[in-house]
């Protein structure tokens, strides 16, 4: 998502480390330490779920430490995205600062030292039992900058994940229940087709194909599976069995008609668009659509979780990180904490935020609900399989070019296989000898 938001401490900050030629910030602990000001950069905007969350974190952060000054910047996240490599080396950067997670990402960062490490906190302070398995695979990082072992680097406190969205009103017109098997979503896909309705909202040109190919690569495949790609736990086959019958599978969906010749050009925007005026009856993508169909979408509609799986596609949150040359590291560890608290986490339920640790029987909007404890459905089974673009650097042009000629059928499944396999193992080979 992307707000309105200042900028002008990114700027600064970047002007100033800029200058400082040769300031490595490996410091290991942050400078002379400062516990009379924590300053925050985030990129949320005030109306969303995290940022009302994250208000609520501030103002119990100011409340038990009322001698300490708050000073909260609200960047761009791709300021922070592109110059945080440059600002961290720097003197002048936050305590506490919201960052994206990921081997290309974080994982840079810590390896990298500008990040403290949190290993630490996250013990003393429960982190470690709070966020587990899956959920937290993206805060721990190697000497390497590989995610899920080594240090604790970020503590993420919401969730993010693909799922199905359903238009109710056409599924009732039709006859339909929700599927619960990947067979039996195949039959609501051919059900819609024979009514001469091409069922799937899709985008060829931007993420959402890619989430729906690996959507079905993890109907077919395994937590094993999913460490060899995401982890390099080891080498990844792309003609194995699961990643054969995925492609197949949406290369039959392609050829079917279950998805529109001309997606291939579309964006996720004109996906999303065309499912909230009704032009399409179902919409795999994300739980970051959810805002946006509430208030648009005028059918009736839902959300469920893509059919007889128990992998899924998504991952924590961004996370909290503490640079290395912070201030005040005690006091960004206090803060995190809080964030973690069940006033605040309840705070994320109930806008949709998707805690990490909430209730979601407090949630009194249905739909609100529903989406939360399909999250949590996920995060008891610890389904959270991370994202088809993740392994390797440059990943996610690659996945769009080859699914694109699927859809254009420029490409056999074969060929498409080839392709990815291809720019996999040469960005694995480029990031392990890096």
């Amino acid at each position: 998502m992307k707000h309105k938001r200042t900028t002008t401490a990114v700027a600064a900050a970047l002007a100033g480390a800029l200058a400082l030629t040769g300031c490595t910030g490996q410091s290991g602990g942050g400078g002379d330490t400062d516990d009379s000001t924590l300053t925050i950069w985030h990129y949320e905007n005030e109306d969303s779920a995290m940022g009302k969350a994250w208000a609520e974190a501030i103002t119990i952060f100011e409340e038990e430490n009322p001698d300490v000054t708050v000073d909260v910047e609200k960047q761009t996240f791709e300021q922070i995205q592109k110059n945080a490599k440059i600002v961290l080396t720097g003197d002048d950067v936050p305590d506490v600062m919201e960052f994206n997670k990921g081997n290309a990402t974080a994982g840079q960062l810590a390896a990298q030292g500008l990040l403290n490490p949190l290993t630490d906190a996250a013990t003393e302070r429960g982190w470690d039992e709070k966020l587990t398995g899956s959920l937290a695979t993206t805060a721990t990082y190697d000497e390497q900058g590989l995610m899920g072992s080594g240090e604790w680097y970020g503590v993420p406190n919401y969730g993010e994940f693909v799922g199905v969205y359903y238009n109710k009103d056409m599924f009732a017109e039709h006859g339909l229940e929700v599927p619960t098997t990947l067979d039996e979503f195949d039959d609501v896909l051919a059900t819609f087709k024979k009514e001469g309705i091409t069922p799937l909202a899709e985008a060829g040109a931007e993420y959402p194909l890619g989430q729906l190919w690996y959507e079905l690569v993890l109907a077919y495949g395994d937590r094993a599976l999913v460490d060899d790609y995401q982890l390099f736990a080891n080498d990844v086959d792309f003609h194995n069995e699961a990643m054969t019958k995925a492609t197949e599978k949406l290369d039959e969906w392609i050829e079917k008609g279950y998805i529109a010749s001309d997606s291939a050009a579309l964006t996720a925007e004109d996906m999303g668009v065309s499912f909230i005026d009704g032009t399409y009856p179902l919409m795999v993508s994300g739980s970051w659509w959810f805002g946006r169909l509430a208030t648009e979408v005028e059918a009736d509609w839902g959300q469920f979780n893509f059919p007889g799986n128990t992998l899924h596609t998504g991952s924590s949150g961004n996370l909290w990180v503490v640079p290395a040359n912070a201030d005040s590291p005690s006091l960004a560890e206090e803060f995190i904490d809080i964030t973690l608290r069940p006033e605040v986490q309840n705070i994320l339920a109930a806008e949709g935020g998707l805690p990490v640790a909430g209730d979601a029987s407090a949630i009194e909007d249905e739909r609100t609900r529903e989406l939360t404890e399909n999250f949590q459905a996920i995060l008891d089974e610890d389904g959270l399989a991370f994202y088809p673009d993740w392994p390797v650097a440059g990943y996610y042009d690659v996945i769009v070019s080859e699914l694109q000629s699927l859809v254009n059928r420029s490409k056999t499944p074969d060929e498409v296989l080839d392709g990815l396999q291809s720019s996999y193992d040469d960005g694995k080979a480029d990031l392990l000898d890096g």
